[in-house]
């Protein structure tokens, strides 16, 4: 079945269990609102923020909004860095590539110099500091971490000159208490933590998900407590849940995802299936 006949069956604007969620209708629970009020603080001030949570959380959705939301206020730099994981030197090339600074691998300094003094006339121009928002933090090497560290720090770690939001697993934290990343861990001024989600949240994202899709009578309110309750507190499990409902319910042409459904794709006692029946060949008894 493709995607188009799925959503005109059931009346959807979008398929509400991939993470292809259009950015203005990813779900906001109360601790994002309250970072991004304490981004908006940053900005002016310049320093590093965390997004921290383990897999399937939400970290990339909730860095996702972050950017969306900063990219709205104007007169505001927003760099994305697509390769954390590279060396130093593919490192300076991406930020210079970000930022717009012609930077040469063979001149080090020089980039060091370029970027910085680009910063300065960005901050000049609109009191904001440039930011920089890295997903999958974990995966970058000290090096280059130290290295964005030295780069946004001037006048002996009295001014900084970026705002750097890293977002990454639990990992990240783990890094940070490291004898090579304690001084960067010791600067993080703001940290979203994302732990795992009570169902009655877990309902509350479905729902909100459901409705801005433009079908809130999707999925029955059994079905809605029997999938919050089997998620593990995941918001990974339960999209991937909701969307092998989905593509079953379509398969099989129904109206709405009820429990019943629920059963049929994830039994978990499946009925064992009978051997054939195998005939032997007794030897007769020998009768007196």
């Amino acid at each position: 079945m493709t995607d188009q006949r799925l959503l005109a069956l059931y009346g959807l604007k979008y398929n509400p269990f991939l993470p292809t969620i259009p950015v203005e209708d990813l779900w906001r629970p109360p601790e994002l609102e309250l970072f991004l009020m304490r981004l908006e603080v940053l900005l002016r001030h310049g320093g590093f923020a965390t997004i921290e949570g383990e897999v399937g959380q939400g970290k990339s959705k909730a860095l996702h909004t972050v950017a969306a939301h900063l990219q709205q206020l104007g007169d505001v730099v927003v760099g994305v860095m697509e390769r954390p994981q590279s060396s130093l030197s593919d490192f300076y090339r991406e930020l210079g590539d970000l930022f717009g600074v012609n930077l040469s691998p063979a001149n080090r300094y020089g980039g060091f110099k370029a970027l910085r003094a680009r910063w300065r006339t960005h901050i000049k121009g609109t009191l904001f500091r440039p930011i920089l928002l890295i997903d999958e933090a974990q995966e970058a090497c000290s090096t280059s971490l130290n290295e964005l560290r030295l780069l946004g720090s001037a006048h002996f770690d009295s001014e900084c000159l970026l705002t750097t939001i890293l977002c990454g697993d639990s990992r990240l934290s783990d890094r940070f208490r490291s004898r090579d990343l304690l001084p960067l861990g010791s600067r993080i001024r703001t940290r979203l933590r994302i732990s795992a989600l009570a169902p009655n949240e877990l309902r509350g994202f479905l729902e909100h998900i459901l409705e801005r899709a433009g079908a809130p009578q999707l999925v029955t309110d059994p079905l809605k407590d029997a999938l919050c309750d089997h998620a593990a507190g995941n918001l990974r499990v339960l999209t991937n849940m909701g969307q092998e409902l989905l593509t079953a319910a379509a398969q099989r042409e129904l109206p709405t995802l009820d429990e019943k459904l629920f059963f049929d794709v994830f039994s978990l006692n499946p009925k064992p299936k009978r051997s054939p029946r195998t005939t032997t060949n007794r030897p007769q008894e020998n009768r007196p």
